[in-house]
């Protein structure tokens, strides 16, 4: 089955659709190993992980669909990742749907922000008028060729004009051609199934470790009415504190044996990564090789 189909029947199951996030192909590889079916990346990760910047649109689309690419080929679960604003207008948005298409994204997702855009949990945020962002949608559907590729429309309007603005226009969006909907940023549980009772569409619910929105169980957020649930930037804020805290260790004791407890080690690591694969490989192509050599 397609990555994209496989990620288009999660997205409609019964059961809500856990998605951890990752920042290049090892961090999506360990998500993988965890069992998950599916795996996100957002913005703020990558930019944070690729630049050491926060998520204001410094990460360039050429940039963004490298690190897509090297994910995509690493796992065999369906990808959703940011598209931001589309990184223009609608011709941009075209470009930007058929790069992530071409590099194995099974779904991506447009936002209503100005450019640039900051991230959906920062102050200060602007949006733009509704029928541009129809008009963004509707270029980004045309754009796809696999109709399998999953477009989100992420509206960030409860920051700027409230709940119902926010209501309103994600369902403008669902009609113009959205599979998916996401309103970022609501602030409490009431609010949170006031957009699935309101909106007639599959949701997202996102979920930032000291965000806006209150951190739910899974089976929680399945109850409020939500699809889909993702965790994108725990994997960038857990790996630098357990960076910080490896270096802090070595500064100060002079060696990270008393580290050891809290990493995965040689063997281990080397066979996340299919070490154990490629020498396998390497063995059956060149067995005849060896075999000539033992004459």
């Amino acid at each position: 089955m397609k990555k994209t189909t496989l990620f288009k029947k999660l997205m409609l199951a019964d059961e809500i659709l856990v998605m951890p996030g990752c920042y290049d192909a090892l961090s999506a590889k360990i998500v993988e190993m965890a069992g998950f079916k599916a795996v996100t990346m957002g913005g703020y990760s990558a930019s944070a992980a690729t630049l050491a910047k926060p998520d204001v649109s410094l990460l360039t689309l050429t940039e963004y669909v490298h690190i897509v690419r090297n994910i995509a080929q690493a796992v065999d679960l369906p990808l959703f990742v940011d598209g931001d604003t589309g990184h223009g207008n609608v011709t941009n948005v075209q470009r930007t749907i058929r790069e992530f298409e071409n590099a194995g994204a099974a779904g991506l997702f447009i936002e209503d922000q100005v450019f640039p855009k900051r991230c959906g949990h920062m102050d200060g945020k602007q949006i733009i008028p509704t029928m541009e962002m129809v008009a963004k949608l509707k270029a980004a559907v045309d754009a796809r060729v696999d109709e399998d590729l999953v477009i989100m429309a992420r509206t960030d309007a409860i920051a700027v004009c409230g709940i119902g603005e926010a209501i309103e226009r994600a369902n403008i969006y669902k009609e113009a051609g959205a599979d998916l909907i996401f309103v970022e940023a609501p602030t409490s549980m009431e609010e949170m199934r006031r957009i699935n009772d309101s909106i007639q569409a599959p949701t997202l619910a996102i979920q930032i470790e000291g965000g806006k929105t209150p951190l739910l169980k899974t089976k929680e957020l399945e109850a409020l009415g939500y699809n889909i649930v993702v965790y994108p930037n725990a994997p960038v804020y857990a790996t630098a504190w357990a960076l910080r805290e490896l270096w802090r260790t070595l500064k100060e004791e002079g060696t990270t044996k008393n580290f050891t407890n809290r990493m995965i080690h040689f063997d281990e690591f080397n066979k996340l990564i299919g070490l154990d694969k490629i020498r396998e490989r390497e063995s059956y192509y060149y067995r005849d090789f060896f075999a000539s050599l033992g004459k």
